[in-house]
């Protein structure tokens, strides 16, 4: 467990560092074609790093904005705060993290924030009324999991960078396919550069944000089933949870690429042909849940 947590440190930090060299470049690329001199570096790099920074402190409050979450109270969510004061004490975490419920008929749930001094626990209102207390007790262990080893810090800033980055990157090839035609007269080998530079970040920075979250590992997501195990001491409950996440075909009405990665089960429901084992792509962000269910079978 140690070594996962100083792993995940040392991605974060990288990853980090990735963004904004990735981000400057783009940004670089706008103000040139907006013909903004010897400064766009300059800007480039300020915009970066501000970027970088907030996106470091606020990504808890992006996502949470993002899934419409709203907190929970001890009036309307009261078993789901009575299990995870319980869990506290097995978790060994000394900061309790901050809960949010996401009205959605979908039973799911993920953690996010930087560390666990600010860390949230979110879940769904479907995943209240469909999972019983062992059931719900397995999924907010897993979760609690993600904040111990510091999953979290790594899955919230690349969800929120790699958003971002797709964004400026499409309003990039935006300014230069529609404002660089305009001095395509006078500039016209120096325009065509950029817009072939800009096609190319417009076609690679999906790619380039799938890669960074499978850096996330779905080994990530075993681990975080095990530590749940060693929270709880009871492995059936999570299998049990698991296996209702998986066979509910709801889909959830707030979910995106960017923060699909984040949740317990993957947010977006694909149909399989009945008894058809499901497994994972190259590609997937979570392993199949037939995969994890082994695996938690064979802890003893």
């Amino acid at each position: 467990m140690f070594e996962s947590i100083k792993k995940n440190k040392i991605e974060s930090g990288v990853i980090v560092g990735i963004f904004i060299i990735v981000i400057t470049l783009i940004v670089y690329y706008i103000c040139h074609a907006l013909e903004l001199g010897t400064f766009s570096i300059v800007i480039a790099l300020i915009f970066s790093i501000a970027t970088a920074w907030g996106s470091y402190y606020y990504s808890d409050k992006i996502v949470l904005s993002i899934n419409k979450a709203r907190p929970a109270t001890k009036e309307e969510d009261l078993k789901i705060v009575n299990i995870l004061d319980a869990l506290m004490v097995t978790s060994g975490l000394s900061h309790k993290p901050r809960l949010y419920v996401v009205d959605d008929i979908q039973p799911n749930a993920f953690a996010t924030g930087r560390n666990p001094e600010n860390s949230v626990i979110c879940v769904t209102t479907g995943l209240l009324e469909k999972l019983d207390y062992y059931e719900l007790e397995g999924v907010i262990a897993h979760e609690l999991s993600h904040i111990k080893n510091y999953d979290i810090r790594l899955s919230c800033v690349v969800s929120v960078m790699v958003g971002f980055m797709v964004m400026l990157s499409d309003l990039f090839s935006r300014i230069l396919f529609l404002g660089g035609a305009k001095d395509r007269d006078s500039d016209s080998k120096g325009n065509g550069i950029l817009m072939i530079i800009g096609l190319i970040f417009l076609i690679l920075s999906p790619i380039f944000g799938s890669l960074m979250q499978l850096a996330l590992s779905r080994k990530r997501e075993f681990l975080a089933d095990a530590t749940a195990v060693e929270f709880t001491r009871n492995p059936e409950g999570l299998i049990s949870a698991l296996q209702k996440l998986d066979a509910d075909s709801n889909q959830l009405k707030t979910a995106n690429s960017a923060t699909a990665n984040m949740y317990i089960v993957n947010p977006f429901k694909k149909n399989t042909k009945e008894g058809k084992k499901k497994s994972s792509s190259l590609w997937s962000t979570h392993p199949s849940i037939e995969d994890r269910i082994e695996a938690l079978r064979n802890i003893r």
